[in-house]
């Protein structure tokens, strides 16, 4: 199996087999371009310390398991915020595209508030099997470990669930924290569904909010999903660590029969 998500040749990043989606032929997981554009946001330098607050991903078209590159470039620089582009291109044909917005970080005491409830951590769970894991190298199956609090993969509904990456996203590389997040925040589509087989609901973008990076290697998501019926979903995901809140995910969706 490969080592990591993506190996790095000449200036692009080659998707390996387990940066794969499971539901698609040669395409990518939503998680590994997402984290792409998390790295390529933090190589961007910028005056003061900053951190990632927002990251958006818009999912132009599938993306293939080929070469890709990532260009970046600041349209805001600032010593309060900066806001990052970015666009991805296979074989010359853009695929994605991303905005970061980056706020300057430093030592601020804010008044006690009410905080979000971690959910019970990962330690009490079992790793969750996946049907056909042996069959084929997905990212979900194989890059990810997950521990289910509440629902199942297979069930309806909301769910809650400790993850962790267990591969490098680049060989050679440890994944940062925003990196991490990035991976896993796309889950939360497919953790918390309410349409069963026969139905799309498929994620046409990812914004992640962020309060803090996380620490440790575990992070939680608590997913829900609404639909309407023009055809129009969101789902929304709490992100945790070990520690407490540290964002929300979100991912509007297009609804419709699959043909």
């Amino acid at each position: 199996m490969s080592e990591a998500v993506f190996a790095w040749d000449r200036g692009r990043f080659v998707p390996q087999p387990v940066s794969r989606a499971q539901w698609y032929d040669e395409v990518l997981h939503g998680g590994p371009v997402a984290a792409l554009f998390a790295r390529q946001v933090e190589q961007v330098e910028s005056a003061v310390p900053m951190m990632a607050t927002r990251l958006t991903v818009d999912l132009m078209r599938p993306v293939p398991t080929k070469p890709l590159s990532v260009d970046t470039r600041v349209i805001r620089q600032g010593r309060r915020i900066q806001v990052v582009e970015a666009v991805m291109e296979a074989e010359g044909v853009e695929v994605a595209r991303a905005s970061a917005l980056r706020m300057r970080v430093g030592e601020v005491d804010v008044p006690d508030h009410p905080r979000r409830t971690v959910p019970d951590g990962p330690e009490g769970f079992e790793r969750a099997r996946w049907r056909g894991e042996d069959d084929g190298i997905w990212f979900h199956s194989h890059a990810v470990e997950m521990r289910f609090v509440e629902g199942d993969f297979y069930e309806a509904g909301p769910a809650t669930v400790w993850m962790r990456l267990v591969l490098p996203l680049v060989e050679g590389e440890e994944a940062t924290p925003l990196q991490r997040v990035a991976a896993m925040a796309d889950f939360g589509n497919g953790l918390s569904r309410v349409l069963a087989d026969g139905w799309w609901f498929i994620n046409a973008d990812l914004t992640i909010y962020l309060e803090r990076y996380p620490e440790g290697e575990w992070l939680a998501l608590r997913s829900r999903t609404d639909l309407d019926d023009n055809g129009v979903g969101l789902a929304q995901s709490e992100v945790f660590d070990g520690e407490g809140a540290i964002g929300h995910a979100l991912q509007s969706l297009f609804v419709d029969r699959a043909e």
